[in-house]
């Protein structure tokens, strides 16, 4: 449309009375929309003309700018909805991954995957998606354009792309590997960030702040050289781009002025003007899917570092074709059990039986084992030798969501959530009615103190219950194990942290629940296990000593000195 402009205005335009046939064919088109502007300066005169090609230009760019609207309105929900099925996955899959791998990576380095790398992710490559599948296609027809009006000048063109590209490409790639270690450090950072936050009663008991606030501001400090360093590699994306582009563009007009102005011209003036209008449109989608490949090269870093924890394999998983169980209905039996963690043993040949009902307590030193027994039950880690059967069954041959249905587990660490006292307790059952909820917490000593809350059980406890004393969280967490009502139940310490009263509360709770339940219990506070119906004594790993209270008292070994230790304290 812009080169018979020119030529109506400079009057150099030859018209066009006999056209082809229209057809899907670009010298077909061309020479019917000559004949088209013929007759109308025929007709009408040269202002008409040139007042119908504006308004064709108006109407073609209205189109362009509609359909680019369009083309984002519907491209929306699927970028957000990619970036949010890519959040629901990592989530899923991090809380499907076994205990071990937690050891492994920090708690604010997962944070950041689910956070900063997503958002990369979506400013980076999503915002991209547009750009991707605009620009090569824009490119691809302007490069078409421009061979139809003169081959010779377009192979010049075809040529020296290619040659920007690859410059390009070799910044791309310093972009990416900087994007990783910057994502890396903004993990390391929200690490920190985390760990300071959780322990700043220490920090501020230890005077620590100024020491804490140095160790920041270096991480810090690396981070911001990183992202300094990133970013000025990212904005050089555009002007080099631009520039690189300009560079063919001259050496198009020097060649293309030549075709125009030697002896044996091949291309009119307002060709070769028209060519470099339609040349100068290639420059803004080439300038533009040159800024798109900087931001995936950008967002890859962090694509690699989420697809890193999707792509983690979970070594604790059913079988092929699960046992189904709902009930214990004999025994549980720790056959010949050795279980190594990182090279070092933690458990060696343990052996020993708690049968429907009874209650076994495990007592020892820390580090002895005691607590890696209850988490090989509940399966969070898979055992290295030997076996755990429930009622002859192997735990790995039976449905791992039937196992843990089986298990209610208070720990000494009160683990309780952001919410409120009843949504924490009805975790235990999450179909269970709010009168459930009253009974269990009654049955737990929870109920009176939860009334004198200030909402009542729709009162919102605070990040980690950090609202309710020591004693109140453990109630509430016996009160979600009550509510449960499991067939197996393992106390881990649950009195050990809690003072007298606390623990006098506590104690009375923990006995409501274990009444003719099948029961593994940790102890520190001996006083709490004499009534056990077996009592094995742990030192590194192996069973030492076994028998009741009054049989272990009577050997006069290792518990009754654990025993007169704890007296005498």
């Amino acid at each position: 449309m812009v080169v018979p402009f020119l030529g109506i205005l400079f009057e150099t335009q030859e018209k066009v009375y006999s056209p082809p046939p229209l057809s899907v064919n670009a010298t077909a088109i061309k020479d019917n929309f000559y004949a088209l502007i013929s007759s109308i300066i025929d007709e009408k005169g040269k202002v008409e003309a040139l007042l119908f090609i504006c308004i064709l230009v108006l109407i073609t760019f209205f189109f362009r700018n509609l359909f680019r609207y369009l083309s984002l309105y519907f491209l929306t929900p699927i970028r957000n909805g990619v970036v949010h099925d890519l959040r629901m996955d990592l989530h899923r899959k991090i809380i499907s991954l076994p205990m071990p791998f937690f050891t492994e990576k920090r708690k604010g380095d997962l944070t950041a995957r689910l956070t900063s790398d997503l958002v990369e992710i979506e400013w980076s490559i999503m915002s991209s998606l547009e750009m991707i599948f605009k620009d090569p296609l824009s490119i691809i027809i302007y490069l078409a354009t421009l061979s139809f009006i003169s081959p010779q000048l377009t192979i010049f063109v075809i040529i020296l792309f290619p040659i920007t590209g690859l410059i390009i490409g070799f910044i791309g790639k310093s972009l990416q590997k900087s994007s990783d270690k910057g994502q890396a450090k903004m993990g390391s950072l929200l690490s920190i960030i985390d760990e300071n936050i959780s322990g700043l009663r220490i920090i501020k008991a230890f005077t620590a702040e100024a020491h804490i606030n140095s160790n920041f501001d270096k991480e810090s400090n690396s981070y911001k050289n990183i992202m300094s360093s990133l970013l000025r590699k990212k904005d050089l994306a555009s002007p080099m781009s631009e520039f690189l582009s300009t560079i063919v563009l001259v050496v198009v007009m020097w060649f293309g002025g030549q075709l125009v102005l030697g002896d044996n011209s091949t291309l009119s003036a307002q060709e070769f003007i028209g060519y470099i209008l339609i040349f100068s449109q290639i420059i803004p989608p080439a300038k533009t899917l040159t800024t798109s490949y900087y931001y995936i090269q950008k967002g890859s870093a962090s694509a690699k570092r989420v697809y890193e924890i999707l792509d983690a394999e979970n070594e604790i998983t059913d079988v092929e074709n699960p046992k189904q169980i709902k009930l214990l209905n004999n025994q549980i039996e720790f056959k010949n059990l050795s279980f190594s963690y990182e090279k070092q043993q933690v458990l060696k040949d343990i052996n020993f039986t708690i049968s429907k009902g009874r209650m076994i307590a495990l007592v020892g030193q820390s580090g002895s084992g005691k607590s890696t027994l209850a988490d090989l039950l509940a399966r969070f880690y898979d055992i290295n030798q030997g076996e755990i059967l429930i009622d002859n069954s192997n735990i790995k041959e039976i449905a791992l969501h039937d196992l843990r249905a089986l298990m209610g587990i208070v720990s000494q660490e009160s683990i309780l959530f952001n919410d409120t006292i009843f949504n924490n307790i009805r975790l235990g059952n999450i179909t269970a009615s709010k009168q459930e909820v009253i009974e269990a917490a009654k049955i737990a000593n929870a109920h009176d103190f939860i009334l004198e809350t200030e909402n009542g059980y729709d009162t919102n406890i605070g990040d980690r219950g950090n609202k309710l004393s020591g004693g109140q969280k453990q109630r509430l967490s016996i009160a979600r194990a009550i509510l449960k009502n499991p067939e197996i139940l393992i106390l881990d310490e649950a009195t050990s942290a809690l003072d007298t009263e606390s623990e006098r509360l506590v104690q009375d709770a923990l006995d409501k629940l274990m009444y003719s339940r099948t029961s593994l219990v940790i102890a520190h506070r001996l006083s709490t296990i004499q009534n056990a119906d077996e009592i094995l004594v742990l030192d590194k790993g192996c069973i030492i000593e076994r028998g009741t209270h009054q049989e272990l008292i009577a050997q006069n070994g290792h518990y009754k000195k654990l025993s007169d230790l704890q007296s005498f304290l």
